[in-house]
């Protein structure tokens, strides 16, 4: 059941270079400190007990059908009598975000009772007291279910405000029909033999974070001056012509068709490609692997927040979760849903980048929570470096 996009697919578009313009354009918009709400600024009241209704904002292709009669959404609806908007208009991060943000800040309703968002956005939600506080009373699946590994996040320390999503690897992806084996980011960018035939990834989160290994910084925890070190190793390495592109998903176009060798990916990606060709290989580099995940996270003045918690809860039933990770391909963050593929998708229960070994998880670590002010210069400064 293999989704046709995926959930980061949406960076195409006009290519990762109008992402950057476009991102860039947005950031100065994020200097937000007199926007700051708390729950005594900003309470909000649930109508959950008189309106069985619930609205999402989500990105495209990020849960299995949901018109189809058979779909987990349809299955919600007929367990909980609840209706379900489910609107997929969450293309970018930085520019939901921006959406949002005028709205969030004065304390106002942006429509949606639950949306989805990478870690980074998360950390400057909740920094803003942009997000109500979960219920975990109304959470036990998620409190039972949810892996060790991301019961607890720099971010938000004992989920308060979030639950994760999805999530996935970013590591070293490569076509073993044309290039030997590659262990290592560093192979990746000094191989004479990979010179123009691979591509990093046009999203500092992904791509930095093997540049501060290079320049021998954690990517968890680092200073200014690992950063700027980090960027001239990249810029030493786009200067030698190592890279081809700096890219969204394009590289699965791109790795499918023998443009290039190998490059940095999505682990998503690669599962639905290795389904067409068996040469493709995703590799954890010796430098570790970056682990992302989106959250549920539950707005200010929503009005259906136990209606959101309901459908948190449903989505941490292993069955439900194994049936909506055979569609997207991402990391299933729900302990028994690999249990529960095994009876219908035997294949793909047995694959790490969906559920990944305890070794996996071992060698990844999430990049380091930036502050505004943080998150503005280094995309800038990210940008101008790819960009030559």
């Amino acid at each position: 059941m293999p989704s046709p996009i995926s959930r980061r697919t949406i960076l195409q578009g006009a290519g990762a270079a109008a992402f950057l313009g476009a991102s860039a354009g947005v950031l100065p918009m994020f200097s937000t400190p007199s926007k700051k709400q708390s729950p005594q600024s900003c309470p909000s009241v649930d109508l959950s007990g008189s309106q069985k209704e619930l609205s999402i904002s989500s990105w495209p292709s990020y849960l299995d059908p949901i018109d189809e009669e058979g779909s987990t959404l349809k299955g919600f609806e007929r367990e909980t009598g609840i209706s379900v908007s489910y609107i997929e208009d969450i293309s970018d991060a930085p520019l939901f975000f921006a959406k949002v943000r005028n709205q969030l800040g004065a304390c106002q309703p942006v429509g949606r009772d639950l949306f989805t968002l990478n870690n980074q956005k998360t950390t400057r939600m909740i920094s803003l007291g942009w997000l109500q506080e979960l219920d975990h009373g109304n959470l036990p699946n998620v409190d039972a279910n949810l892996l060790p590994e991301l019961r607890q996040a720099a971010f938000d320390p004992d989920r308060r405000f979030s639950v994760p999503w999805q999530g996935g690897f970013t590591g070293i992806a490569y076509n073993a029909a044309l290039v030997g084996e590659i262990r290592s980011f560093a192979d990746l960018v000094s191989r004479d033999e990979l010179r123009g035939r691979m591509t990093l990834i046009a999203d500092l989160q992904d791509t930095m974070p093997f540049f501060l290994r290079l320049a021998g910084a954690d990517p968890t925890r680092f200073d200014d001056d690992s950063w700027h070190t980090a960027l001239e190793l990249l810029s030493g390495v786009r200067r030698r012509g190592q890279i081809r592109a700096f890219t969204g998903n394009e590289f699965r176009n791109d790795l499918a068709a023998g443009n290039i060798a190998a490059c940095l990916a999505w682990s998503g990606d690669i599962v639905q490609l290795q389904l067409e060709n068996p040469d493709f290989r995703f590799v954890t580099p010796e430098e570790g692997l970056v682990l992302w995940s989106d959250n549920f996270l539950v707005p200010n003045q929503a009005a259906h927040k136990a209606n959101a918690e309901k459908w948190i809860n449903y989505y941490y039933e292993p069955e439900v979760a194994a049936r909506a990770a055979a569609y997207v391909n991402c990391i299933c963050p729900v302990a028994g849903a690999r249990e529960a593929m095994e009876t219908f998708a035997p294949a793909l229960a047995a694959n790490p980048l969906v559920f990944p070994t305890d070794e996996m998880l071992a060698k990844s670590f999430e990049f380091m929570p930036l502050d505004e002010t943080q998150e503005r210069r280094y995309q800038q400064e990210f940008a101008e470096a790819i960009g030559g």
